[in-house]
């Protein structure tokens, strides 16, 4: 049986902004804008999964040149540096720090996986019976960035009965 997710979208996007601070943008220069649009583009994407008293998946999706400047700043290299290695490691670990943000909000029991980067278009980066329930979408030096939570239908189900 599965809760509720005690995680709401201000928890979320006060989560992304903790890591966009600590990680991404440390001198305030280059901030993550909000642009409020679910269905933006995407072209890399890392998520983790959460399993035991909620089942979903967090998401991080981007452009590929998002991607390549979120690495350049996470490992302080520059632009023309970064490596495919490089971009795969970095979106998986911001998937990672968010999803162990989520996964502590969340009652014990909870486990956390080992990250998913996905380099390839979005058409290949679905979650078959998921329902998304919350996101924070915009842009970031003039390229969509989103962090979406993905609930498990399944649950839901399991719930009525």
């Amino acid at each position: 049986m599965s809760i509720e997710v005690e995680v709401d979208e201000s928890d979320l996007a006060e989560m992304v902004e903790q890591v966009w601070e600590s990680y991404l943008d440390p001198e305030g220069v280059s901030p993550l804008i909000p642009t409020y649009d679910e269905n933006q583009p995407s072209e890399v994407h890392s998520s983790v999964s959460i399993t035991g008293s909620w089942t979903g998946h967090v998401v991080y999706a981007s452009s590929r040149a998002a991607a390549q400047r979120a690495a350049a700043a996470f490992l302080a290299m520059d632009l023309d540096e970064v490596s495919e290695d490089d971009m795969s490691d970095t979106l998986g670990e911001l998937a990672n720090i968010v999803g162990g943000n989520v996964k502590a909000m969340l009652p014990p029991g909870s486990q956390l996986s080992l990250p998913q980067v996905n380099l390839t278009p979005e058409s290949s980066a679905r979650f078959p019976n998921t329902q998304r329930i919350g996101g924070v979408y915009g842009v970031w030096e003039g390229e969509p960035v989103s962090i979406s939570m993905w609930q498990s239908r399944i649950d839901n189900k399991e719930e009525g009965a």
